[in-house]
């Protein structure tokens, strides 16, 4: 059985078409042109706004023109992941999808159901002749995972909702009605590169086997950052074998926590026996410190010619220590919602060498705007101490939850009559566009929900598919109640 003809099809159907489409964040031109052809197959209005959106419209069922007008919202944009040993290209591969149990699962990459799962339901409400509702329109944007692009550039006459129902949230029967804010902190050096001893030796150490994740969702798992655990060797070569370093690369992503990292260094010859070891012996250490957690930990030592060129070294020793100091994983859990993480940071990014350049980027998470303020002088500390240049990007605002939200009170109870069950309202760490939304939009009511995901921004993202049924049962039944305008 391929996913085709999974339940309900009209989902599962163009959830496949979206994985024949190439769209990884930054490269949106293929998707984009897909909906918009899609679209206008189906007879539906749609077109791209200025911040490289997709918005489609669709009249009410006959009889329910009065209620107000819902604006289902998803991203199309996917993280690009894979394993180590894949070859798959995200910019011109179609992803490859097997049903393994009760979940979808790709082969070796990220499955893009974060948040292809969103589309593909808008997709099947948009196509729809059966469905009742009141007025629709679906807003699909740019550039989620990257900088939120699409809702950053969003302008106050493009949409209009009165209820917007986000569909990125990875747990049904879920209700999130709040969300953390974030920003990229962007550390930035560039530095005069020497050469290496004429008699020193080189070695590539790779780090991999990790498991990585999503940085809002699982920072409170206790996964190991391949970023920090490489500063940790490095360090400790620098101290016992005379290690330099020339290069240093480490995650792709400023939201996955980083399963590789790899460095090349150079060092005295007869110290490339004790540098081994120190491999191994690492590898012991961080296997121990994490079992249970990650369990495919490899730290592995490659001789490779010597580079022409290396970091100097007393710019080597003190990125090094910054990298060493950095804060990385949960600051802090919400004091009134211990469960919940309030503020966190995640050093997703570095890259060292390459003519001279240093780069290190970190995605802070916080719920709360003063502690926000003290993640980012916390890191910025750190790094200017480095002599790092700091910068900020990418900056949105918490979700402030509205306990009072009125379709939020619609959705409890429509859950409630469908399922005999009490649906979880809750706010959570992972960013959402909702807050960003709600700021352009500020009289819209906003909620997030969706079917059951699990590890996305990883290659074991994967999608349950008993709760795609469920969520589509659900969202059906929704529609047929969305208030009456006043």
């Amino acid at each position: 059985m391929t996913i085709k003809e999974l339940e309900p099809q009209t989902i599962w159907r163009n959830f496949y078409l979206l994985t024949q489409v190439p769209r990884p964040s930054g490269h949106l031109e293929k998707i984009q042109n897909f909906l918009l052809e899609w679209a206008k197959q189906h007879g539906i209005e749609a077109f791209k706004d200025g911040a490289e959106n997709i918005v489609m419209r669709k009249p009410a069922t006959p009889g329910m023109e009065n209620r107000k007008t819902a604006t289902l919202q998803a991203h199309m944009d996917m993280v690009p992941q894979k394993t180590d040993d894949s070859r798959h290209n995200f910019e011109t591969d179609p992803i490859e999808t097997y049903i393994d149990g009760d979940w979808v699962k790709a082969r070796g990459t990220t499955l893009g159901s974060d948040d292809g799962m969103g589309v593909a339901a808008i997709m099947a409400v948009m196509e729809s002749t059966s469905l009742q509702h009141g007025p629709l329109e679906a807003l699909i944007t740019a550039d989620e995972e990257t900088c939120m692009y699409g809702v950053n550039h969003l302008t106050a006459d493009t949409l209009k909702g009165d209820i917007l129902l986000n569909i990125d949230n990875e747990t049904m029967g879920e209700f999130v009605i709040g969300s953390a804010g974030g920003v990229n902190i962007n550390a930035t050096l560039k530095y005069q590169e020497v050469e290496p001893e004429e008699t020193d030796v080189a070695v590539r150490v790779t780090l991999k086997g990790l498991r990585g994740g999503h940085s809002g969702l699982e920072i409170n798992e206790g996964r190991a950052n391949a970023n920090k655990l490489m500063a940790r060797f490095v360090r400790q070569a620098i101290i016992d074998d005379a290690a330099r370093l020339a290069t240093w690369t480490g995650g792709n992503m400023r939201n996955a926590i980083p399963r590789t990292a790899q460095v090349t260094l150079c060092l005295p010859e007869d110290n490339l026996e004790d540098l081994n070891d120190l491999a191994r012996y690492c590898q012991n250490v961080f296997a121990d410190e994490f079992r249970g957690v990650e369990d495919g930990i490899e730290l592995t030592v490659e001789n490779i010619p010597r580079p022409a060129k290396i970091v100097p070294e007393e710019i080597q020793d003190n990125i090094v220590d910054a990298l060493m100091a950095c804060h990385d994983g949960v600051l802090r859990y919400i004091p009134s919602i211990p469960s919940v993480v309030e503020t966190s940071s995640n050093l997703g990014i570095v890259n060292i060498g390459n003519g001279g350049e240093a780069s290190i980027l970190i995605l802070a998470r916080s719920s709360n705007e003063t502690m926000m303020e003290y993640i980012q002088e916390m890191q910025e500390s750190c790094f200017s101490m480095a002599g790092m240049k700091v910068e900020y990007g990418g900056q949105y605002g918490a979700w402030q939850p509205n306990f009072d939200s009125p379709i939020t009170a619609t959705m409890v109870k429509v859950y409630r009559d469908v399922f005999g069950e009490e649906a979880k309202v809750q706010v959570c760490h992972a960013g959402l566009e909702c807050s960003i939304i709600g700021g352009v939009y500020p009289h819209m009511d906003l909620v997030s929900f969706g079917p059951t995901l699990r590890s996305p921004h990883t290659p074991d993202e994967r999608c349950n598919i008993p709760s795609v049924a469920k969520f589509w049962t659900f969202l059906q039944a929704l529609l047929k109640e969305i208030p009456v305008k006043a």
